[in-house]
């Protein structure tokens, strides 16, 4: 099963009174940093057992280098056209995107795609596009960065988000989520470590405590500060 498949993507969540979240600044993150160490420097004294340190999935694929520059892509005609009629807040709306999509799951699969949202309009279904690609495109993120020198680069999913989760756990003694969230509402959990309840980190994460420009604030740490079981952490309750 893929990693977008197995991500858990919550869009109205509710979030238990009594749970904070506390954004950790961070050096720059760049290809190559050892970020478990990087995390474990950063959230010393502030993440105690209990609490959740959510990682940035951006943070987590620019240290492996899973990213490259947008001009080393030569978007097609084919990329141009489709990028044109996407979402303008999407990822494949920039044609650079659409074309690593593309190449991924090859022209014919696109075209295939793209046919059958057209039908699906005629009879009021949508998102059929998204439904036959939607892994690839969830593999690539746009060149949304504001932060030199990551303007114009192009980032990967991350790889082994759960043993990345499960690194960062061992290093830091604290429990490890890395995920996705952006300012419109959305929030996925793509990997995490031991008993973290995937649902209530990304509750937690709606409104992105990370932040989406130059805050360059890829931890979050989240603290349990309610009364009864800490619901961060899964108990009797799986």
């Amino acid at each position: 099963m893929s990693t977008a498949t197995r991500s858990l993507l919550v869009q109205r969540p509710e979030t238990p009174a009594g749970l904070i979240a506390i954004p950790l600044r961070t050096p720059l993150v760049r290809p190559g940093d050892d970020l478990p160490a990087m995390v474990a420097q950063a959230a010393c004294g502030i993440a105690r057992a209990g609490d959740v340190i959510a990682v940035s999935e951006t943070a987590v694929a620019i240290a492996q280098g899973e990213l490259l520059a947008a001009e080393s892509v030569r978007p097609s005609k084919l990329a141009f056209v489709l990028s044109r009629r996407a979402d303008p807040m999407a990822t494949i709306s920039q044609p650079e995107s659409m074309q690593l999509v593309i190449d991924r799951i090859g022209v014919w699969k696109i075209v295939a795609a793209t046919l059958l949202q057209l039908l699906g309009r005629l009879f009021g279904r949508r998102g059929l596009f998204y439904h036959m690609v939607g892994d690839a495109i969830a593999a690539v993120d746009g060149y949304t960065g504001t932060m030199p020198p990551y303007e114009r680069a192009i980032v990967f999913a991350p790889r082994d988000p759960d043993g990345v989760a499960e690194t960062v756990a061992r290093q830091t003694g604290v429990a490890c989520a890395v995920v996705d969230a952006n300012d419109l509402g959305t929030a996925k959990v793509l990997g995490a470590s031991g008993d973290v309840r995937r649902a209530i980190v990304a509750a937690a994460l709606f409104d992105n405590p990370h932040g989406n420009s130059d805050e360059q604030t890829p931890l979050v740490v989240l603290k349990w500060r309610g009364h009864g079981e800490n619901p961060l952490h899964r108990g009797s309750e799986s």
